[in-house]
């Protein structure tokens, strides 16, 4: 039997009653949602090594405590490449960040800023993109799209 029961939004900041774990306290990454999936697969590609050591940690022990050492290197490799991006490419990843905020975070509508965020990446920064998985070549390299 189907009930009604009105819409209520919260009129506060909601803040987690959950205690963090004792000298868990470390600094965010600070990023939004566009700006972190512009940058996804170059994290991805600069901070393997960490990446790989955290995944590591957290499939031999399932207690979320143990791998905090490990997550937070994650999260310094992280911010040091949000950093590096934003002095060396900024103008280039902010226009592919806002491209993908305007289109619904859909990657094949902003193929062209992408491009030259990944040169400026590239040149300045030394950093490849890496598309785990990808055969032939990747989507971002082809020439001849739909979505260009």
């Amino acid at each position: 039997m189907a009930t009604h029961r009105e819409a209520s939004l919260p009129t506060g900041k909601f803040v987690d009653p959950t205690p963090a774990p004792a000298g868990s306290a470390h600094p965010e990454v600070g990023a939004t949602s566009a700006p972190l999936k512009s940058a996804a697969f170059f994290i991805g590609t600069y901070c393997k090594d960490y990446n790989e050591d955290f995944m590591l940690c957290k499939d031999e022990n399932s207690d979320p405590a143990h791998c905090l050492k490990e997550g937070r290197k994650v999260t310094r490799c992280a911010m040091d490449l949000i950093t590096k991006l934003r002095e060396n490419c900024e103008k280039e990843w902010e226009a592919h960040y806002k491209c993908l905020e305007k289109h619904n975070q859909e990657y094949y509508a902003c193929r062209k800023p992408e491009r030259t965020l990944n040169e400026c990446v590239f040149s300045k920064l030394k950093v490849e993109k890496v598309i785990p998985g990808a055969s032939n070549t990747p989507i971002h390299l082809r020439e001849n799209t739909i979505y260009n």
